[in-house]
């Protein structure tokens, strides 16, 4: 499981875009099992069940309201860039998930994230999409309904990465692969075969190699075409393929440099995610 902090925006419109992998539309009514969670003190303000109707545009504008009341609320550098969007990612091999199981960890990643703290009746504004297969994103308004703006940890990366690793034990998730190059002992001269293992980890890196950059941008590709009119669906499944097909060359470079720094006998080093934004851990 690896969680990513996308960039804040001043609208919920294109995170929850991202979120579906369609464009938020005003007929189509998101079911509690796409909308998994939501904060809290929401259903004091509604009759029971009244979710269950609203449309994907309905959610976008719920999420968008504290702007409107509150149009003097600012962030910390002035700005007005209120919509966090978190998205999280399962391991290709993960096991299917269950509807209780999405909210669980929608709302474990709220709280690591300080967009929902518990007894908070005046807090944020967040929901949470399961809408693509072993994804989760999570969307926030930072503008609380008290006006005031909430600030997010400074350490929230560590927070979002410790998170990550207590739900996997808990819900029996998979880690993702060890990060190779961080697990080298310092003072020791690397021999031929740790050698090439760090050549093979550097291609399957998450956040720098050159597999990594072409994923994301055949992923974004996909999701550009799935938008353009008259392109079709069956480009941007096609794209999604493509895409999956390289993580999976991803994981096995990274099993291959693994082994080679492996000595028999010698236990698996222990998985280390990097504190920064994870890359993502993409699914089929």
């Amino acid at each position: 499981m690896i969680p990513r902090l996308n960039e804040p925006s001043v609208t919920p419109h294109g995170p929850l875009d991202e979120a579906l992998g369609r464009v938020v539309s005003a007929e189509e009514v998101l079911s509690k099992d796409t909308v998994v969670a939501y904060w809290p003190a929401l259903d004091a303000y509604l009759l029971d069940g009244e979710t269950s109707a609203w449309t994907a545009a309905q959610w976008a504008e719920h999420l968008e309201d504290p702007l409107l009341e509150h149009p003097f609320a600012a962030g910390p550098a002035g700005d007005r860039m209120a919509v966090v969007h978190l998205d999280v990612r399962l391991h290709p091999d993960d096991r299917r998930l269950n509807g209780a199981e999405w909210s669980e960890i929608a709302h474990r990643f709220a709280r690591a994230a300080g967009f929902e703290n518990p007894g908070d009746t005046a807090g944020c504004r967040w929901i949470a999409v399961q809408a693509r297969p072993g994804r989760l994103d999570v969307i926030a308004n930072l503008i609380r309904l008290d006006g005031v703006w909430q600030d997010l940890p400074t350490n929230l990366p560590e927070r979002l990465a410790a998170e990550a690793r207590r739900i996997e034990q808990d819900l029996r998730l998979i880690a993702p692969a060890p990060a190779l190059g961080r697990r080298r002992l310092a003072g020791v001269v690397p021999d031929a075969s740790t050698q090439l293992a760090g050549v093979l980890a550097q291609l399957a890196d998450e956040r720098s190699g050159p597999l990594a950059a072409v994923r994301a941008l055949v992923e974004h590709t996909a999701h550009r075409a799935a938008l353009q009119p008259g392109t079709g669906p069956d480009i941007g499944h096609r794209l999604e393929l493509i895409a999956h097909r390289l993580h999976a060359i991803q994981q096995d470079l990274d099993a291959t440099a693994t082994h080679l720094t492996t000595r028999p006998g010698q236990a698996p080093a222990v998985p280390v995610v990097p504190a920064a934004r994870a890359a993502d851990e993409r699914s089929p």
